[in-house]
């Protein structure tokens, strides 16, 4: 059996839906594959989040990712929206949810350390459900 794909989707594919592929790769990699995108690209990931990755969890996001278009991705089965307070991105999908994050761009690392740790909770969940189905 092939492993589901899940895209975590944002606007600009630079902060919470990069977290999220990230921490995917990590934690879940075994039961399904990460992508994130966005419907605008930025020249590069939140340097914030970045930073904090690497501290925490010893990810390096720039080496494996980049700010990608939803176009550029597969065919996804799960489509994960982070929270977009604006018309979210559309993708085609067998499941669909929004986590409603609230992004943490220009707030304090402690804010980003909040909003990561709800992350890590959420694509753990998610792992978890997606291996009872």
């Amino acid at each position: 059996m092939s492993k589901s794909k899940v895209a975590f989707i944002c606007v600009h594919n630079s902060c919470r839906s990069q977290i999220a592929e990230a921490l995917g790769k990590h934690f879940a990699s075994d039961v399904f594959e990460s992508y994130s995108a966005g419907t605008e690209v930025k020249s590069q990931i939140n340097q914030d989040a970045v930073r904090l990755m690497k501290q925490m969890y010893g990810i390096d996001m720039e080496k494996t990712q980049k700010s990608k278009l939803l176009e550029s991705i597969p065919a996804v089965d799960v489509v994960v929206t982070m929270g977009c307070n604006v018309n979210c991105p559309f993708l085609p999908c067998k499941h669909r949810e929004d986590w409603g994050l609230e992004d943490p761009t220009g707030k304090s690392d402690d804010e980003f350390i909040r909003v990561i740790r709800i992350i890590e909770d959420k694509v753990k969940k998610l792992k978890n459900d997606i291996m009872k189905k």
